[in-house]
């Protein structure tokens, strides 16, 4: 299985909770008052590595291009960036290490909704905000001063179950049976949940579901069960390389799904294997027509390819983990923008207050959690490249739902 490998020397300096950024500042923005200090974790090593390594870079990218541009409030920015190992706990602690002894000015949530709720914790008992990334199960927040990258919807249980099943009935081949796999990891047992009740909703027949402990990397089983149930679509409740690793057991058995799903797979591994052909899942963007014409995204889409080939990633595109990384980033500068100001109560008042313009689009704040629209679509992968099949109107030209 092809996965990202990386330069030792950054990979050390971010585990180390170093500053991601220009190691010299200008003398002006110590004159100023130093550096603007963002802190965060990822999980750059863990089961989740292979994801949060796309949204270290992106980050690196963002800080970068907005110090190129003065940095904010007259301040070059400096990202201080924890390593969280993939575990919740340790996110929670990192993050007050990085408001108590690390006295960072604003935060930056994490990646995966384990590690998200952690850091809202933090946030809430200093009164910080935190924008984050990819946060799934919305209902689970009630602060009011943390603001989702990740366009879902307040209700995604329901709307992006709804969504990926009404793309499969206007496929070439509707699914009449449905075997359901998924991992125990919050967001996406939520996800999965949500999928069962869509699927006796919408009349199907569901042979078989199964669950798995986060961390798991024995399917071999679980592979089995899903071809002995013969399913005409396979719904994976995937995180990180879970895809790959069931796909990998199931050639050993000589078994190939005719149609399947994986809500949050690490992108660029999924689409690298050839037992990837075909595979279905979630996007908010790719960098394609129509989402590329959007202000910013061509800039960023240039960047990112090129990095990414650095980095030895094995998808240079822009997909959806990036998009929601990049951003989270627009949507904090714009606050602090639009206020003057780091004082988090009032960069929080502006934003559920205004619509930030994106490289999604233009995101509001003022709906249930802070979420507003749902600008979930579904995405395959053909021809080694992942591909938008649903709805009609965003679909990549050229290119309609295929199956094995």
């Amino acid at each position: 299985m092809t996965q990202p490998t990386f330069h030792r020397r950054t990979v050390l300096a971010a585990a180390a909770g170093s500053a991601v950024t220009a190691a010299a500042l200008p003398l002006a923005a110590w004159a100023q008052g130093g550096p603007i200090r963002i802190g965060s974790t990822l999980a750059l090593t863990g089961p989740l590595s292979a994801t949060a390594q796309v949204h270290k870079l992106v980050g690196e990218i963002y800080v970068e291009d907005l110090n190129s541009r003065g940095g904010l409030l007259g301040r070059k920015l400096e990202w201080v960036l924890k390593d969280d190992q993939s575990k919740a706990d340790l996110a929670r602690t990192l993050y007050e290490q990085l408001l108590t002894s690390d006295k960072v000015d604003l935060l930056m949530g994490p990646y995966a909704t384990g590690a998200i709720l952690s850091a809202v914790g933090v946030a809430q008992r200093y009164n910080k905000v935190l924008v984050h990334h990819t946060l799934g199960v919305p209902s689970l927040v009630k602060y009011d001063m943390q603001f989702p990258a990740w366009s879902l919807g307040s209700d995604p249980g329901v709307t992006v179950n709804n969504t990926l099943f009404e793309a499969l009935a206007n496929g070439p081949k509707p699914p009449k049976t449905v075997a359901v796999v998924t991992s125990k990891f919050p967001s996406i047992h939520f996800m999965s949940m949500g999928a069962r009740e869509t699927i006796k909703k919408k009349g199907l027949t569901e042979v078989l579901f199964l669950e798995w402990e986060f961390g798991n990397r024995d399917f071999g089983p679980i592979a089995s069960r899903v071809k002995d149930a013969k399913p005409d679509f396979v719904y994976v409740g995937a995180i990180g390389l879970d895809g790959n690793l069931l796909l990998d057991a199931m050639k050993k058995i000589d078994y190939v799904p005719p149609q399947h799903f994986y809500m949050y797979p690490a992108p660029g591994p999924l689409v690298a294997s050839p037992e990837g052909k075909n595979a279905l899942s979630v996007t908010i963007f790719e960098d394609q027509p129509p989402f590329n014409t959007r202000p910013n995204a061509e800039k960023f889409i240039t960047t990112y390819r090129a990095r990414a080939a650095k980095a030895n990633f094995p998808d240079t595109s822009v997909e959806v983990q990036a998009a929601a990384s990049y951003t989270a980033w627009q949507i904090l500068e714009a606050g602090v923008t639009a206020t003057k100001s780091l004082d988090d109560k009032k960069i929080a008042d502006y934003l559920k207050k205004n619509k930030v313009n994106t490289i999604q689009g233009a995101l509001r704040f003022d709906g249930p959690s802070n979420y507003g629209d749902d600008l979930m679509r579904i995405k395959q992968i053909q021809n080694g490249k992942w591909v938008v099949v649903w709805p009609r109107e965003m679909v990549t030209p050229g290119f309609r739902m295929a199956t094995n």
